[in-house]
């Protein structure tokens, strides 16, 4: 109760808010089961019509089909008429009522059940009618999704799409973690209804799902922009509830608390943490409402993050609370499990436990290293070309049948030319002589081909790999910048502090570079904006708790830089803006850093200025004792090139061009 009381308290206006308006949708949903209580049962009417198609149909059309009786007495009650349809051996009714009970099943949170009740109903596929069948597919869609048998699902879409049901994968590829491609297809699949539509509801979800897909893709600048669009059309949909219904109010109260949430998690990248929790508080609030009594994903991943602000900010009550909240079975996603070990890990390490937290420590690490991406990008691929195999097996089989009818035509048409010359001589030499060279010039091709197809699974391996290593790279020089944490914490020495800083600084500027590189399709450049926008957003982050407002301007959208050339400019850009930050505007916390990082025909121009302090009068890099100013002129040297700088009348400027 202490603890629940403290979590109030932590809580801004802005959840204070939300939560009214979660009271107001409470409300509203009581006064709707007020009313639809004085109205007949759902269960009774069901119970009260004759045919088996009859019940089918109502069932399925019933969105408020528990307003009055649980799903559990719905389950009873369809035993009883499966009994009499079993007794009848009436089997066309038993087909509908096992799909209707799947339903159930799934309704009361029984995945496996309701899936193991589907799938058993479908082995009588050709029994089925269609409205069976697509309801029966219905259901295990939603049951495999829960239970994470995407191979499943997809075998799923695949025959509802074959049924003539409009179908999308973008949701399975978020749940693989390919959240890129996800984008990609939910933009396409819904461009024309955004455009022709006015509806602030449905924009608000269209932005904050391209936010969602973004954020876990790691663009977090691009992702706060799509999720700031959808908070202002929830709002201004929202503002205006004369003609909103009493669902697509409660739809829109737990949607803003979606957007909410998704805002929390965008300020926690941001490192700004105190800002974070009231965003993912009123998400918990959202979620819980929605829940009805069982904690998803969602919550779970919410309070996980609300552990991590709270052990950023060294409220280590707060966040045990919320990390005992929480609990792992085998139904939790395995994101969610990695991150409850190396949250734990963190606590204990703060709470001066450095025993558990070895212990959580070694599991995150374990459970880190699992979680390949290249092998579940693999089985995406496998599982596509599963999802089109049986589409296309008429197609090939058709080919196969023009192939052998082709193959006749060619044969009697040899025979032909057999014949015609074979009364000179000279003639049947020459048709030899082409015949063998035609031979030759197929196994030529055979062997092209073959050996074209090795190069192919050879560069797709490798491909494979070195994403593998780049991975592993990153998480390497992350362990490296932890160690440097835990170091930095167990120093006095102020100057031996500061030194710790720098270099798990530059450790990240690494690591962002090896992130970026298995992100990317094409491992051969990096995209610099998206990079830079990362690498400034790290660093302002670390100075924003200490009042600095500094605004950065980056232009780097036309360089692509391999990992040879990123990495000096990553590494010169970390010195930089970190000693703006320490220098430039120690006096004053607030000014402009522009970079540009262009190409102009055959060279790169790379330039950094700053409006702040400037250098001193009598600076001189060659005689410069500071290591972070001779670090910058042997990259820049490494580039092959020389940094030029110009003292401007406010500021400083660096430059210099590289091919």
């Amino acid at each position: 109760m202490r603890v629940f009381l403290r979590l109030l308290h932590t809580l801004k206006y802005k959840t204070i808010a939300f939560s009214i308006l979660l009271m107001l949708s409470v409300i509203s949903t009581f006064g709707q089961q007020t009313k639809s209580s004085e109205t007949e049962d759902p269960l009774q009417e069901f119970l009260d019509l004759n045919s088996p198609e009859d019940k089918f149909n109502f069932f399925f059309s019933e969105n408020d089909r528990y307003r009055v009786s649980s799903a559990y007495s719905w389950i009873d009650s369809l035993n009883q008429s499966m009994v009499k349809a079993e007794n009848s051996k009436d089997s066309l009714s038993i087909y509908k009522y096992k799909s209707m009970l799947a339903q159930l099943y799934y309704d009361v949170g029984n995945y496996d059940k309701g899936a193991l009740i589907g799938e058993l109903l479908y082995e009588n596929e050709n029994r089925l009618d269609r409205n069976v069948k697509v309801a029966v597919l219905n259901t295990l869609d939603k049951a495999y999704k829960e239970l994470h048998l995407f191979d499943k699902q997809l075998e799923v879409r695949r025959k509802l799409k074959n049924l003539g049901e409009n179908i999308v994968l973008y949701d399975v590829y978020a749940e693989l973690g390919l959240y890129r491609q996800a984008m990609m297809e939910y933009i396409i699949s819904n461009k024309n209804k955004l455009e022709a539509t006015d509806n602030e509801l449905y924009r608000a979800q269209y932005y904050n799902d391209l936010g969602t897909y973004l954020l876990k893709d790691g663009s977090i600048y691009t992702a706060l922009k799509n999720i700031t669009l959808s908070r202002k059309s929830i709002n201004k949909y929202l503002g205006n509830t004369k003609n909103i219904t009493v669902a697509n109010f409660n739809k829109a109260v737990f949607l803003k608390g979606k957007i909410e949430s998704n805002l929390g998690k965008c300020k926690m990248v941001q490192n700004e943490y105190e800002k974070a929790i009231p965003y993912l508080e009123a998400g918990v609030s959202a979620a819980k409402l929605n829940d009805k009594g069982r904690y998803s994903k969602e919550t779970v991943e919410l309070w996980s993050s609300l552990a991590e602000c709270y052990l950023e900010l060294d409220r280590l009550t707060l966040a045990k609370a919320y990390l005992d909240s929480i609990t792992l079975d085998q139904q939790t996603v395995k994101t969610n499990t990695v991150n409850y070990n190396r949250l734990r890990a963190n606590f204990f390490l703060k709470d001066s436990n450095p025993d558990s937290a070895s212990l959580f420590f070694k599991r995150y690490v374990k459970l880190k290293d699992s979680l390949d991406y290249s092998s579940r990008k693999k089985q995406l691929l496998s599982l596509l070309v599963q999802f089109d195999l049986n589409n296309q097996k008429e197609t090939i089989e058709k080919q196969r049948l023009n192939l052998e009818k082709n193959k006749t035509e060619i044969l009697e048409r040899e025979k032909t030319i057999y014949l015609s010359v074979s009364a000179l001589i000279l003639c049947m030499v020459c048709v030899i002589g082409l015949i063998v060279a035609y031979i030759k010039s197929v196994k030529n091709k055979r062997l092209i081909e073959n050996q074209k197809r090795i190069i192919e699974n050879s560069l797709t391996e490798k491909d494979s790999l070195l994403k593998e290593i780049h991975h592993r790279v990153k998480n390497n020089l992350q362990v490296v910048s932890s160690l440097l944490s835990i170091q930095t914490k167990n120093t006095k020495s102020k100057s031996a502090i500061n030194a710790l800083e720098e270099g798990k600084s530059r450790v990240k500027a690494m690591a962002l570079i090896h992130q970026k590189l298995y992100q990317n399709e094409d491992l051969s450049v990096i995209k610099m904006q998206e990079y830079i926008e990362s690498l400034a957003a790290s660093i302002q982050s670390v100075y924003k708790q200490a009042g600095y407002k500094i605004k950065l301007h980056i232009n780097a959208e036309t360089a692509d830089l391999d990992v040879d050339r990123a990495i000096p400019i990553g590494l010169i850009l970390n010195e930089l803006i970190s000693n703006s930050f320490k220098y430039a505007f120690k006096e004053t916390k607030q000014g402009n850093i522009y970079i540009n990082l262009q190409k102009e025909e055959d060279q790169y121009i790379f330039e950094y200025k700053d409006d702040g302090a400037g250098l001193p009068e009598d600076f001189d890099i060659k005689h410069s004792a500071s290591m972070g100013m001779n670090l910058i002129s042997r990259l820049a040297n490494q580039l092959r090139s020389k940094l030029n700088i110009d003292k401007v009348p406010e500021g400083v400027r660096f430059w210099f061009n590289f091919d």
